[in-house]
This record gives structure tokens, sequence and C-alpha cells, in this order.
């Protein structure tokens, strides 16, 4: 079984970001030049190295974290401006058309992502999802599907009110060489707490690029085994098969 994964991109800095870095740079590496001393050294340090993540439109700390504020390459698919971007992509071996049909029904989901309690499908655009949060708290939000290709591609984002705004994208693609198909979740949030909160939720296991990961695994398991092999719950370490096939 082979999971392919990957949450960093060229650019991980939003428009908005790279140019605030260039003009925070240019101040302090014009501070740092004009001073002397020790303290006007690490003006210019940190000048120049946000004047090149304003250039490059590529941070480092993101990168450690996984995260990204940029734009999606996908265009409207994924349209808020602002926020952390999280970027997975898994192949799936089984026809493109089975694992559209199975994603497009999102009360399937929570059979394989385990922070969502619940979704449920209000009409064909509107559902209502319940997730769980860091600190054994739930959150809720209302979602509305704003672009669909049959087979292609499902595109959403979060109402007015939502608790966490979010707003994302699944691709379907033919895997190269006749060997399913390519699902990519592309997912952008705004996190309550901000990048803050988003850091520490990395450090506690709850950030939600390795929580994607992990669902796109299990997922991988619904659609090709037709059930989810888990060790949890039993101190033997030994996997038991738990079914949950379409």
């Amino acid at each position: 079984m082979q999971i392919i994964t990957h949450s960093k991109h060229g650019q991980n800095v939003s428009d908005i970001e790279r140019a605030a870095s260039l003009v925070a740079g240019t101040m302090l590496t014009l501070r740092g030049l004009r001073g002397r001393g020790a303290s006007s050294y690490l003006y210019s340090i940190a000048g120049v190295e946000l004047m090149r993540r304003g250039v490059t439109g590529r941070c480092y700390a993101y990168d450690l974290l996984g995260i990204s504020t940029a734009r999606s390459s996908a265009g409207t698919s994924v349209p808020y401006p602002v926020g952390l971007r999280v970027d997975e992509t898994v192949t799936v071996n089984r026809a493109i058309e089975d694992v559209y049909r199975f994603w497009r029904n999102f009360e399937n989901l929570p059979r394989f992502m385990r922070h969502l309690e619940a979704v449920t499908v209000l009409d064909e655009r509107r559902s209502r999802w319940e997730a769980k949060a860091p600190g054994g708290r739930t959150v809720q939000w209302e979602a509305e599907i704003i672009n669909e290709v049959e087979n292609r591609l499902i595109g959403w984002r979060s109402l007015e009110g939502a608790q966490v705004q979010n707003a994302g994208s699944v691709q379907f693609h033919p895997a190269p060489g006749g060997r399913g198909t390519v699902v990519r979740v592309e997912l952008q949030y705004n996190p309550p707490a901000g990048i803050v909160g988003a850091m520490f939720a990395k450090m506690l296991g709850e950030e939600p690029s390795q929580q994607i990961r992990e669902d796109l695994h299990r997922f991988k398991q619904v659609m090709e085994a037709g059930e989810v092999a888990t060790t949890e719950g039993q101190t033997s370490g030994r996997e038991e098969s738990t079914t949950v096939g379409p």
C-alpha cells in the first residue's frame, strides 16, 4: 500500500504577507545599516531575511510547520486570501467514478475522518459539519459547494458565522499508468488563535495537515480493502480490522 503526501509548495506565503515582509524588511535593514553594535547587526539580518521572504514568497518556518498562506493554484476553489493552507495527496487503486461518488456523499466522510463527529447534508449545495477540536471541544459550521465538476472537483467554503472559517477542494485525477485515482485535498482555514494556535496544535498532534494525511491513508484503505485497520485501544499492538467499506 503506497501513500503519497505533501504539503510544501514553491510559494507558501500570501501576496499580502509578501508585501508586508518587503516593507518591514527594508525598514529593519536600513535601521541596521544606520546603527552600530550587535543590535544593528541583528536588525540587518532580520531585515534581509524578511526581504528574502517577500521576494521569494517562501517562509522556512512555514515549511517546518507544513502550512501555507498562499492562494491555491486551483484558483477559485480556495477563495480565502488569508489563513493557513494544507495540501495532501494520495493515490487510490479504484476507478475515479467510484472514488468521486463515495466522497461526494459527505455523510461518508466521518467513516474515515477521525476528527469529524458528523456531517449532515442539508440540500444539494449545503451541509452541516461537527468536528472535534483541541482540548476535547467540538466546533460546528455550515458549508456550501461553490465549484463542482463531476468526477473531477468538489470545491467548498464555510458559511458566515462558522466557528472555524475554512475553504478548500478535493480533486480527482487519473493516476499514471492506469493505477487508479490521485486524490488531492487542498484546505485553507483560519484558526481562532491564528498562527500561534496552529503552532501549538502542531505540537499536540492536532494540526490539520497531520489529520488529513492520516484521514487519506484510512480513505485509501476503505476504497481498496473495504475496511480500516486500527490498533486503537489494543495493548498488544495487533491490528484489528474495522469494516467501513463503501
